[in-house]
């Protein structure tokens, strides 16, 4: 879909926070979507933001959305704090399969709504390499000054369609 076509369709966006928010940085998708939840949405928006917590699954409960923009910990080979934006197909498969349905991921998530035909056409991962994952619910400081950073490019992300 051209950008000119969903701006004028209003397209609708869903920003899905996930993490763990009792293992520190592990839960930085969650404080980012709740920071971007307490700022006033403006009258009309087609901004839908989900604290998905620990349950990839939440993302089979969107409604359609055009866009879809995930927030985690994703962890890499970069220095703490790195702010990574990455597409479905840049994330590797962890080999791991699911045993119950208590397992499934986000990538496995994601591939069920594939498989319905529920994925939305853009999918976009906005994430940060965790500087601790250990147990305490505030993120790291170097992650925590990274959160207005990561507020302005998910909507800066919103804002392209």
């Amino acid at each position: 879909m051209a950008d000119s076509e969903c701006r004028r369709k209003g397209p609708k966006i869903a920003v899905v926070g996930m993490g763990n928010l009792l293992l520190k940085d592990e839960g930085i998708g969650v404080h980012v979507a709740q920071a971007l939840q307490e700022m006033a949405p403006e009258n009309g928006s087609n901004l839908q933001i989900v604290d998905g917590g620990t349950s990839p699954d939440v993302l089979l409960s969107l409604d359609k959305v055009d866009k879809l923009i995930i927030i985690d910990a994703v962890k890499g080979d970069c220095e703490p704090g790195t702010i990574y934006r990455l597409g479905p197909d840049e994330i590797p498969e962890n080999g791991a399969e699911a045993t119950s349905l208590h397992q499934v991921g986000l990538m496995q998530s994601l591939q069920i709504l594939d498989k319905f035909g529920l994925k939305p056409p853009k999918v976009v991962i906005v994430g940060i390499q965790p500087k601790e994952i250990d147990w305490g619910t505030e993120p790291s400081a170097e992650l925590g000054q990274k959160i207005p950073e990561m507020m302005r490019l998910v909507l800066e992300e919103a804002r392209k369609c």
